[in-house]
């Protein structure tokens, strides 16, 4: 059974690939506001749920990362400075990335769960972060860094679940859709 994943990341396709699932990808438009006061992690497990449509009769997959400190989101950067601005936050900081997922089954059943990867980044000076922005790898990453590319070397510790940095806890996801009947 071919799983659809309505997302365009691809990490996310890059991560279900590794792991030899069958995919097509459909990524859905979903308004990604935040709700005011809104917990990142409750917010990354709605906007999963509401990305979580796809074609009938099919297993729709979705999923949302949010970086936070405690209840702060930081979200993909606006610009450069805005990235600048983020890595400096987080620089030498302990900080949680939640994935939410989602999963709609073939008679639209919908089930969600989240995981929170704790990291902690380096205390990397402006020079390393003006460096790392000038790739302009962080501009379309939550947090402005990626941990499977260059933004690797800013990441001192993880504790949890590595591949939830990347944008999909592998484990618990494979685990959920085994139930569907889609395995590697």
């Amino acid at each position: 059974m071919t799983l659809v994943l309505a997302s365009g990341s691809p990490r996310r396709r890059q991560l279900l690939a590794w792991a030899g699932i069958p995919l097509e990808v459909l990524p859905t438009d979903v308004d990604e506001s935040w709700v005011p006061g809104e917990d990142p992690t409750d917010a990354a497990e709605r906007l999963a749920r509401a990305k979580a449509w796809g074609p009938d009769g099919r297993v729709v997959l979705a999923a949302d990362t949010v970086v936070h400190v405690g209840d702060v989101p930081f979200g993909k950067p606006e610009d450069r400075q805005d990235a600048v601005e983020m890595l400096r936050r987080l620089a030498g900081r302990w900080h949680g990335v939640t994935t939410g997922v989602a999963i709609r089954s073939a008679d639209h059943a919908l089930a969600s769960f989240r995981v929170t990867t704790e990291v902690r980044m380096r205390d990397v000076s402006d020079a390393e972060i003006a460096k790392y922005v000038a790739t302009d790898e962080p501009l379309d990453k939550a947090g402005a860094y990626g941990i499977q590319g260059i933004g690797g070397m800013l990441v001192a510790e993880v504790r949890g679940d590595w591949t939830n940095v990347m944008g999909l806890p592998l484990e618990a996801t494979l685990l959920a859709l085994a139930a569907h009947g889609i395995t590697p």
